[in-house]
């Protein structure tokens, strides 16, 4: 696979994508790991649960209009899809209302998107174990 994001990993055994963004959350940050995404989707032998931690966020530079879009692309490419997992661990009120956007979007879709203020219920919902949420201390998985 092709190099992560410095804010990404994949978790191979667990099938599990996660971003953990940080600082000023804007559209060229989410575009940049959504291209990455989409290419490990097209290349991936079977599909994969997500996981954004957004707790170091501290501000949000994200319309409601390319919430919008992204989510109703996301819902348009998913349509035939077996079903897949978008855990969001949100820890405040900003990132809370555009993450019940996307879920609006996407419901009833196969990406299921579900927002956790704790990591233990994002884990047990992902059918993970938690210190598989948790941030690394060093270095990044990049297959």
């Amino acid at each position: 696979m092709t190099e992560l994001p410095a804010d990404a990993e994949y978790v191979e055994d667990a099938s599990l994508f996660i971003w953990r963004p940080h600082g000023i959350l804007d559209e060229a940050e989410v575009n940049k790991v959504l291209v990455d995404l989409i290419r490990r989707e097209t290349t991936a032998e079977k599909p994969f649960n997500r996981f954004s931690d957004l707790s170091l966020v501290e501000s949000f530079h994200l319309t409601f209009k390319y919430v919008f879009h992204v989510a109703l692309h996301r819902r348009l490419s998913y349509v035939g899809r077996e079903r897949i997992k978008s855990a969001f661990y949100v820890t405040n009120p900003e990132a809370a209302h555009l993450i019940k956007i996307h879920a609006l979007l996407t419901d009833l879709s196969p990406l299921e998107v579900e927002m956790f203020e704790t990591r233990e219920a994002a884990a047990k919902w992902l059918g993970v174990p938690v210190g598989s949420l948790l941030p690394k201390a060093s270095g990044r998985t990049t297959s």
